[in-house]
């Protein structure tokens, strides 16, 4: 009885520290979402140009993060928030675009990234094979992908941009369902503004992709 007791203890608590780090991680990811949009909307009527400004803002800020997190949660919550209003003014006028043109295809990225997510999201939480080997390919691919992007900005290749939007899929494919498995495996709640980051990221590439598909007409 007694050995049951202190064998169980240890599990029971590492299923609470796992809970709690779910919780507070979807919830950061939730507001980042929040912050997002309102960046969008405040941006709708930008130039692409300024986008750009934004979007090396936003970059700052990630990078950012990494330096607070030892140093201060409410710091590294707050670049979290504040990347999110700068990489909705980056994205701004390539959403307003979608939404004057192709409003539908909007709603119909939406919807299908939350299924995306949530289908890859919850097999890489179950699953129990180490992914660390798949991100890493994933990491590779995503080089070539940009390479790939590159030179569809010089080169007229027939059905180009479908197949970048695919192959961009499948790799953050990868991405989501290792995010969701370090979800899984960390203990530390000082990581939550991290995997919040890693995770808006993946719905966020998600998301255009799937904008870029939809709205090909």
């Amino acid at each position: 009885m007694s050995f049951r007791d202190t064998t169980a203890e240890p599990t029971a608590i590492a299923r609470d520290s796992a809970r709690t780090l779910f919780a507070h991680t979807m919830t950061l990811v939730a507001i980042t979402a929040a912050f997002f949009a309102g960046g969008a909307y405040l941006g709708r009527d930008m130039s692409r140009g300024v986008g750009i400004i934004w979007f090396i803002a936003a970059i700052a800020c990630l990078f950012a993060m990494r330096y607070a997190t030892e140093r201060s949660e409410q710091l590294t919550i707050g670049l979290l928030f504040g990347f999110g209003v700068l990489i909705g003014l980056a994205v701004a006028p390539t959403i307003a675009f979608y939404t004057k043109t192709e409003p539908q295809a909007v709603w119909q990225a939406g919807a299908s990234t939350a299924l995306f997510i949530a289908g890859f999201g919850a097999a890489g939480y179950a699953t129990r094979r180490d992914l660390s080997a798949l991100v890493r390919v994933c990491f590779f691919a995503l080089i070539a992908l940009i390479l790939f992007g590159i030179l569809l900005i010089f080169v007229n290749i027939p059905g180009g941009h479908l197949i970048y939007a695919i192959l961009g899929l499948v790799i953050f494919a990868g991405f989501t369902m290792y995010d969701f498995q370090r979800l899984r495996k960390t203990s530390d709640i000082r990581e939550a503004p991290l995997l919040a980051a890693s995770i808006f990221l993946d719905i966020l590439n998600v998301f255009l992709l799937l904008l870029s598909i939809f709205g090909r007409r």
